[in-house]
C-alpha cells in the first residue's frame, strides 16, 4: 500500500509496537558499548553508530523514497562528506556557480587537493556544457538564494553518461517537495537544520543513496573526520518529522500568498518563487517538485530601504536561515558571498497566519517608504 506523506512522516522509522514501550524510544547516550569477545554487532563504539541515529536515518531513508541515510552535525558535514569522498587528484568536479556560499567554498579545497572545478549557473541547464571528463556534477536546485532552478533527469542522464556522479542539495525542497534520486540522482543531500526539523534549534544533515558502495563511502567519511550528530539533536530532529508534511504545506500557502502580494508592490523588483507561474523556474519546478517552498526573493531600491524594511517587520526575525516554523528574512548581501544586489532580501515564510503575515509585510514597505522621503 503506498502512504501519504502525512502518514508516511508520522510512521517513519519508528519501531514496531511493543507492550509498555515508548512510541519513539528516548536518546542513547553512549560513547562505548558493552563488547566481550570480538568486536562484532550493530554498535561498538560511539563515533561509529547510535541507535538513536538509527532510527532517524530510517526515517529519513523512507521520506527519500527508499534510501540508505548517513546523518551528520550539520548540513555543510554532509556536503563535503559527498563531495570529498568522491574526488580524488585529477578528478574534476562541477558546482554551481550560484549555489550556497559555503558549498563553492569548496573550491578551493579541492583545487588545493589537485582536483579541478569547472562551474556554471543553476538556470538554463548550464552544467551540461562542462560534464567532459567529470567525476562529480553538483546541483542546487532551487538554488540558495536567487531560486532558479534545473533539470535533474536531464542533466543526471548527460552526466551518467560521461561517467560522472550526481549530488543534488535538495535543502530547499525537501524529500517531501522533490525526490532527486527518484530523478536519477547518486546523491540527494539536505541541511536538516532547515525545514526538515523545522524550529531553529538544531544543526543536522544527511545524505542519502541507493547505491551501497557510495553508502559506505560517506559513512567512512563521517567516521573518519568525526562529523556525528548529537543523540539528543537526532531524537529531537526524528519527533519533528512527523509534523514536516504540514509545516511544508502551510509555508508554501504564505510564501504562494506573499509572492502574489509582492507583485502589487511598486517598492519590490526582481520577485523570484518558483510556485509563481511566470517565474523563470516555474515550468522545471513544476516537472520536479511537489511542494514549491517556503522561500521567496525580492529586491528592494537600495541597502538603506532594505534595512528598514526589516527593522520595521514585527513577526518576522532577521537570521540568516530559513526551513522555520517562525518567519525570518535578511538582506543577503551583507555576507558578500552571493552575486545579489545591495536591497536583495530572502525571505523564509513560517507558519504564522496569512493575513497576519501579509499585513506585517505591508505596513514594514510602506514604513520604510515613507522613512526613506522624510530623510530625503
Amino acid at each position: 500500500m503506498t502512504l501519504g506523506d502525512g502518514t508516511l512522516a508520522v510512521g517513519a522509522g519508528r519501531p514496531a509496537p511493543e507492550k509498555g514501550a515508548p512510541p519513539l524510544p528516548g536518546p542513547v547516550f553512549a560513547a562505548y558499548y558493552h563488547l566481550p569477545g570480538e568486536p562484532t554487532g550493530p554498535y561498538t563504539y560511539g563515533r561509529d553508530e547510535n541507535p538513536t541515529w538509527t532510527l532517524l536515518e530510517a526515517a529519513i531513508g523512507e521520506l527519500e523514497g527508499g534510501a540508505e541515510v548517513t546523518s551528520f552535525s550539520s548540513g555543510m558535514a554532509a556536503v563535503a562528506a559527498v563531495v570529498l569522498s568522491q574526488t580524488r587528484a585529477g578528478d574534476v568536479v562541477v558546482l554551481p556557480d550560484d549555489s550556497y556560499m559555503q558549498t563553492r567554498s569548496l573550491r578551493e579545497r579541492l583545487e588545493s587537493y589537485g582536483a579541478q572545478v569547472r562551474t556554471g549557473p543553476t538556470a538554463g541547464d548550464a552544467q551540461l556544457r562542462l560534464l567532459d571528463g567529470a567525476r562529480l556534477v553538483w546541483l542546487e536546485t532551487p538554488s540558495n538564494p536567487n531560486l532558479d532552478t534545473c533539470d535533474i533527469h536531464r542533466i543526471a542522464d548527460a552526466a551518467h553518461a560521461q561517467g560522472a556522479l550526481v549530488a543534488v542539495d535538495n535543502t530547499l525542497a525537501t524529500p517531501l517537495g522533490q525526490r532527486p534520486l527518484d530523478l536519477g540522482a547518486d546523491f540527494s543531500v539536505a541541511s536538516d537544520t532547515k525545514a526538515m526539523t523545522g524550529h531553529g534549534d538544531l544543526l543536522l544533515g544527511h545524505v542519502a543513496t541507493r547505491d551501497p558502495k557510495l553508502a559506505a563511502d560517506v559513512r567512512l567519511w563521517r567516521k573518519t573526520v568525526g562529523a556525528i550528530p548529537g543523540p539528543m539533536e537526532a531524537w529531537l530532529a526524528h519527533r519533528s518529522l512527523a509534523t514536516l508534511p504540514l509545516r511544508l504545506d502551510r509555508q508554501a500557502e504564505n510564501a504562494l500568498a506573499l509572492a502574489r502580494a509582492l507583485r502589487h508592490r511598486p517598492e519590490v523588483a526582481d520577485l523570484r518563487y518558483p510556485g509563481l507561474p511566470d517565474d523563470p523556474a516555474h515550468d522545471t519546478a513544476a516537472r520536479q517538485m511537489r511542494h514549491f517552498g517556503g522561500v521567496v526573493s525580492f529586491t528592494l531600491p537600495d541597502e538603506p530601504f532594505a534595512e528598514r524594511f526589516l527593522s520595521s517587520l514585527r513577526l518576522v526575525t532577521q537570521a540568516t536561515s530559513f526551513g522555520s516554523v517562525h518567519s525570518s528574512a535578511e538582506r543577503r548581501a551583507r555576507w558578500g558571498g552571493d552575486t545579489v544586489a545591495p536591497g536583495f532580501i530572502r525571505f523564509s515564510t513560517g507558519i504564522e497566519d496569512t493575513e497576519d503575515l501579509l499585513a506585517d509585510i505591508h505596513q514594514a514597505l510602506t514604513k520604510a517608504g515613507q522613512a526613506g522621503e522624510v530623510g530625503q
